[in-house]
């Protein structure tokens, strides 16, 4: 087995997943090479430095290219092990796109040899895996390719999702259990004794389409269970109830356990992961879908409400609070957040105020619609109304005395301690 100084990695992609992943292997004690198609991101690495929100990551990422042991580049070297983590987002009919992945195996096959190891880690539909054999064994007959030779293969092959949660990677991607699926169950030990080189999480080999359904699973089920809780939470509307008492009654039952509503469901796995699944086999998934759209319609739900809570002051700003998909990160992707205050600043124009800490600029969705970026003081002084819209901490930790004369809708249920009686009723009365 190779050492982990002499270990050489190659890790396409450095975004939310490919970065921190690419410093804790170098964190290891192998010498990393992370490949990215934008040049800005490989100057901010090369330079110590990160592109992305997340917790302790700059220090690491600091600390492993002042050793050496990461950097960073446009061009893809030899190793003797490659990681792909692209993007694989869906286009407009919901159908997957694997054609990033695909382009890095692309990229892989020109360095491609004898003893290599190459994981896939991105999302992606089941038989995407298979996909990237039949494309390496197209690309590279000089060598046996797992699925595509008799016999021992010259390379291994194996599909092993990242399964952690934005503002805790670097912890999970360590302890979380990493489940490994191989084109050969060759393949899959070869890929195990890799992630053990860093992984505390107990290493489960399977098939890689296993692996792949897997992944896709664990978003679903997630899904499904948060468009129960945002059904559930208007429901409660129309009769009035406070659906965050309602929750935290019924999970005082021994086996329920409701998680918590919100404007819709965001990021770049739950929102768009269930789609792989239904696209796979639609005419054997109408929980799935039927959860999709539920999740997707509580965003267009919230819009109505929150135009509810602007029409009982006209003219008067707003506060949006929030713009991530989940508190306390920088990650602006399928953000429901981000498409409720679109959608007011779109029509209201400068009367829209986002307070969102994570940002130092509002997002290219706002251009030319007059909406202000202003901290939660500055809120707090000049805006009468309130839309919250993500749970950051910051938001939290405002008392009920400063914002007591606020009216205010509340997605995310950081405020019991305060009613809104005027906003309650407009918002009722558009329900009703």
């Amino acid at each position: 087995m190779i050492s982990d100084s002499e270990l050489n990695v190659v890790v396409l992609g450095l975004g939310y997943i490919g970065l921190p992943t690419a410093a804790v292997i170098a964190r290891s004690g192998a010498n990393v090479l992370g490949v990215d198609v934008h040049a800005n991101v490989v100057d901010t690495v090369n330079s110590g430095k990160v592109h992305i929100e997340e917790i302790d990551l700059d220090g690491l990422v600091s600390g492993v290219v002042a050793r050496g042991t990461l950097r960073a580049s446009l061009k893809i070297e030899p190793a003797d092990v490659f990681v792909i983590a692209v993007p694989t987002p869906f286009a407009e009919d919901h159908a997957p796109d694997i054609g990033y992945v695909l382009k890095a195996a692309t990229n892989v096959a020109t360095v491609l040899k004898a003893g290599d190891i190459v994981i896939l880690e991105s999302t992606s539909p089941v038989g995407t895996t298979e996909a990237v054999s039949d494309l390496l064994a197209e690309l590279r007959p000089d060598l046996k390719i797992p699925g595509h030779c008799a016999g021992s293969a010259d390379i291994a092959l194996a599909y092993c999702p990242e399964r952690v949660l934005p503002g805790r990677i670097l912890v999970e991607l360590i302890d979380n259990d990493r489940v490994i699926g191989g084109i050969t169950p060759r393949c899959a030990r070869k890929a195990l004794q890799f992630y053990r080189r860093f992984v505390r999480g107990a290493c489960v080999t399977t098939t890689a389409k296993a692996a792949e359904m897997t992944k896709l699973t664990e978003n679903a089920f997630r899904d499904v269970n948060i468009a129960f809780a945002n059904e559930l939470s208007i429901v409660a509307e129309k009769m009035g109830v406070d659906v965050w008492e309602v929750i935290r009654l019924a999970n005082r039952h021994p086996r329920v356990n409701i998680l918590s509503p919100g404007p819709g469901v965001g990021g770049h796995c739950i929102a768009v992961d269930p789609w792989f699944l239904v696209h796979s086999a639609p005419d054997a998934t109408p929980l799935i879908r039927t959860a999709r759209e539920v999740n997707d319609g509580k965003v267009e739900h919230t819009i109505a409400r929150a135009e509810a809570l602007l029409e009982s002051m006209p003219g008067a700003p707003v506060a949006c609070l929030g713009l991530a998909f989940k508190a306390n990160i920088d990650d602006f992707r399928e953000s429901p957040a981000m498409k409720v205050a679109a959608a007011l600043a779109r029509k209201h124009g400068s009367r829209i105020r986002i307070v969102e800490p994570y940002a130092r600029e509002l997002p290219d969705v706002f251009a030319d619609t007059g909406a202000e970026l202003i901290d939660i003081d500055t809120a707090i002084e000049t805006c009468p109304m309130f839309v919250v819209l993500v749970d950051h901490d910051v938001f939290k930790s405002v008392p009920l005395d400063e914002r007591a004369d606020k009216r205010v809708y509340d997605t995310r249920g950081i405020w019991p301690d305060q009613a809104s009686p005027a906003a309650n009723a407009a918002a009722l009365r558009l329900a009703s």
